[in-house]
């Protein structure tokens, strides 16, 4: 708390007399007496501190809704603070430079705790206020029932006492705001990783209701995990990019990939739209039941989005299920890819690119050489003349399934592994 006592100056019209030497004297005289009817006042209150914070426990009660329900809950710890703070300020009061340190130290810890228990700063600031008006309330009551001759002389402290009672408010509400900043971190970090551990598939059983309750969703549950690659680059979250509106979601950001934890509460198909913005590569797993296996659904999401086109969209794993065979296995994927395309290696690259691009494209029109040759802009006949070539470079039929499905494979082991 500041010096109870600040030298004034008198503001007075036109020059200013040189002071006499009395004035100083004058003027320490009245200092000196407001300051010994502030310190007489003070004892008082001090040695009568039981019942000042019975009363100022019973206004807290009775004006501030939230102190309430703080005496409600733990009436003796309540009645505590409050006494431990009074004792400081009346102390330093008596002793400002002394007692300064402890009573600062004090309404810091008052401001910190608070905020830990989520009572509202206004109230914690409120209760403060009402203190210091109690406290100086107490100072007139007392001096005008023993000198009452000497209350006009507190007039000279009372900006002293409210000065202590701002400085006070603010450092509580630093302390409050401080922790609070805290706690916020805390909780983020936690919910991050709770939903991290969801995804990796590390998650342990007995922290299941803990990450339901930190993520706002329900324990048991059907679920899918959404994949957003590049959303950030191309200006838009990945809640905004990938989840239709109104879906329940927790999404978890990541260095290039954002994964998003989605309740299914209806047709899982209508959770990710089929469009997406330019650049936004979206995969999609398939469902699986409770938050305990939203790690698998997470592996499930990823293998999804290795067969998103780079130019973006929306894969679902369940519509992709045997191109999500060949990119959960890159090994063979590659074996397979080398075993029914390799023997195109001897061509000129743009020959075998011709011949590749035309079997891509044929599989895509479901066998139809007609369809085909719209898309590649030449005849049926050249359509069927390249098939025909590709089957006797590899020694494959494309009208044997086995061959056809092997192809179609290898067709999307190579598109993956040389994206």
């Amino acid at each position: 708390m500041p010096h109870a006592v600040r030298p004034r100056i008198l503001l007075r019209p036109g020059p200013v007399p040189a002071p006499r030497s009395r004035t100083p004297r004058g003027r320490s005289l009245i200092d000196a007496d407001a300051l010994r009817v502030l310190h007489r006042a003070a004892r008082v209150l001090l040695d009568d501190l039981p019942q000042l914070t019975d009363r100022l426990v019973a206004v807290l009660q009775e004006q501030e809704p939230a102190y309430r329900t703080a005496v409600e809950g733990d009436a003796v710890a309540t009645w505590q603070e409050v006494h431990r703070s009074l004792r400081h300020s009346i102390s330093s009061l008596l002793d400002p430079r002394g007692a300064r340190e402890a009573a600062r130290r004090c309404s810091w810890k008052i401001g910190a705790t608070r905020a830990e228990q989520g009572l509202p700063l206004d109230a914690v600031l409120h209760a403060f206020r009402l203190g210091g008006s109690l406290v100086w309330q107490g100072l007139v009551d007392e001096t005008s029932r023993t000198a009452p001759e000497d209350v006009r002389l507190l007039v000279h402290v009372a900006s002293d006492v409210w000065d202590f009672v701002d400085e006070h408010s603010t450092i509580v509400a630093d302390a409050y705001r401080q922790t609070e900043r805290q706690l916020a971190w805390r909780r983020e970090n936690r919910v991050r990783l709770l939903a991290a551990a969801l995804l990796d598939g590390t998650s342990r059983i007995a922290d299941l209701p803990e990450a339901s309750q930190a993520l706002d969703l329900p324990e048991q549950g059907r679920y899918v995990v959404v994949a957003v690659e590049e959303a950030r680059s191309a200006g838009c979250t990945g809640a905004q990019a990938a989840t239709a509106p109104g879906v329940r979601v927790h999404w978890h950001t990541g260095v290039d990939t954002d994964h998003g934890i989605v309740l299914v509460e209806g047709d899982a198909a209508a959770i990710v739209p089929d469009e997406q913005p330019p650049g936004v590569r979206v995969g999609v797993s398939s469902v699986v039941e409770g938050l305990a296996a939203v790690g698998e659904a997470r592996r499930l999401a990823d293998t999804a989005l290795r067969l998103c086109p780079a130019e973006g969209g929306t894969v679902r794993l369940t519509e992709h299920l045997p191109a999500a065979l060949v990119a959960s296995s890159p090994d063979l994927a590659a074996a397979l890819a080398d075993r029914l395309l390799g023997p195109l290696a001897g061509l000129e690259p743009a020959d075998a690119q011709v011949l590749l691009d035309t079997l891509a494209t044929w599989l895509a029109c479901d066998g139809s050489a007609q369809r085909a040759s719209r898309r590649l802009y030449c005849h049926r006949n050249t359509v069927l003349n390249r098939l025909r070539r590709y089957e006797q470079l590899t020694g494959r039929s494309l009208s044997r399934p086995t061959d056809l499905i092997e192809a179609g494979l290898a067709l999307t082991a190579r598109r993956l592994l040389n994206p």
